[in-house]
């Protein structure tokens, strides 16, 4: 069985990719199939004060 990867080093490298893509790539079903930063940005935005109270 070939391997693309040669050492540790990229086996660490492919799954920081990994990861990367699942915490902010990946379209989330629970929270409306929107990319989980999509709706943290939405979530602090909401949390944030209007600027039309005042």
């Amino acid at each position: 069985m070939k391997s693309d990867w040669s050492g540790l080093a990229d086996v660490e490298l492919a799954t920081l990719n990994w990861v990367d893509w699942f915490n902010k790539k990946r379209l989330h079903s629970a929270i409306g199939y929107v990319l989980p930063l999509q709706f943290e940005a939405m979530y602090y935005e909401k949390m944030q004060p209007s600027d039309q109270a005042a």
